[in-house]
């Protein structure tokens, strides 16, 4: 059992290397004047699917036994508050456009 967990986890590690080699590092959130909606909220998937791919990472180590539990733990809480975040955003702006559809003219 001890041997298809240690190939699935190597298998896993090369997948997620192979992952992060072709998607190139999202840019820090810098927003200057001018600057679209679109593009801050690409910024901020960004910084999101970033975070997750660390929490990724640092499981992974942890379970080799190269980082501490506090390090996954944070790291995944980390994700998860980016991602309730997006979420959050994505409920709201579906309730304003659902108004504004229902709008009489």
């Amino acid at each position: 059992m001890v041997s298809n967990i240690s190939s699935a986890l190597n298998a896993y590690q090369q997948a997620l290397s192979r992952i992060g080699a072709q998607t190139p590092a999202a840019p820090a959130v810098q927003p200057q004047e001018g600057d679209s909606f679109q593009n801050m909220v690409q910024d901020v998937l960004g910084d999101t699917v970033k975070l997750a791919k660390q929490a990724e990472a640092t499981t992974i180590q942890g379970l080799q036994g190269k980082a501490d539990i506090q390090d996954v733990v944070q790291a995944i809480a980390n994700a998860e508050n980016a991602l309730e975040t997006v979420v959050a955003v994505r409920d709201t702006a579906i309730k304003a456009y659902q108004s504004i559809i229902q709008m009489t003219i």
